[in-house]
């Protein structure tokens, strides 16, 4: 017979066991769910301040207003108010390369320096030669299309991993990118909270392949907020109104 091994959930008869420890007695009611979440995917319990620090990326990450994935979710909701999983799901899968995905594209960025390199403490010199090396090419967490003056939850989240002892490579090379990049770029970006976040996640030793996947179970809990929201004070027709009263049909334009 064959055998599939877990360190995950799996059930007996009277038991269920998750992560080694007995679901019903020791997991339910004492371990937080964002503290779950980090064992899940790491498979090692956290530190209180690797749980505080990674519950405030969560937290960062949760809800930005009415960014495309909260409206999209909204908008399905209004077509398919009999699956929340569709409108839930229409949101998550705009978490790309301009929302949401940073968290995962900055995580890599710093990790692919920061592993390239032999153990150094010059990080502004570092930082210097990485964004020399990139030229007119993208970097990951550097600028914001609102917080153009200073994304806020940026310096918050530095703050908690400064007083956790929790400040690591990644995280001294980002802040590095924030200090010296106005020598390369001849101007001065805020470093947006998701990057922050990659960093942090990167710091924290969770996956590089799941970060976006962590912002995606942050946004989840946004998502559901905005459906809720959608249910008490509905905007979705309105948005969809304003788009389908003021179209104006036009002639197709030949290549």
């Amino acid at each position: 017979m064959t055998v599939y091994e877990t360190a995950l959930g799996a059930s007996t008869t009277d038991t269920i066991t998750l992560l080694g420890q007995d679901l019903a007695r020791d997991v339910m009611g004492t371990v937080g769910f964002g503290e779950l979440a980090f064992w899940l995917a790491t498979q090692r319990r956290p530190s209180p301040g690797e749980t505080r620090l990674f519950e405030a990326v969560l937290a960062a990450l949760a809800d930005h207003g009415f960014t495309p994935t909260a409206i999209v979710s909204r908008l399905t909701f209004l077509s398919a108010p009999d699956s929340v999983q569709g409108a839930l799901a229409a949101g998550l899968l705009g978490g790309g390369s301009r929302f949401l995905g940073v968290t995962e594209d900055a995580g890599r960025f710093l990790n692919a320096v920061v592993t390239a390199q032999a153990p150094r403490e010059d990080w502004d010199a570092l930082a210097l030669e990485t964004l020399q090396a990139q030229g007119k090419a993208r970097v990951p967490g550097l600028g914001h299309h609102v917080h153009k003056n200073g994304d806020p939850r940026t310096p918050r989240l530095f703050e908690i991993a400064e007083e956790e002892g929790l400040v690591g490579p990644h995280l001294s090379l980002f802040a590095a990118i924030g200090r010296v990049h106005p020598q390369v770029l001849g101007r001065t970006l805020p470093l947006n909270g998701a990057g922050t976040c990659g960093a942090v996640l990167a710091d924290l030793g969770l996956p590089l392949e799941l970060l976006r996947g962590f912002a995606l179970l942050a946004r989840t809990a946004g998502l559901i907020g905005q459906l809720a929201e959608e249910l008490r004070n509905p905007v979705a027709n309105q948005i969809f109104l304003s788009v389908d009263t003021n179209t104006r049909s036009v002639a197709p334009v030949e290549e």
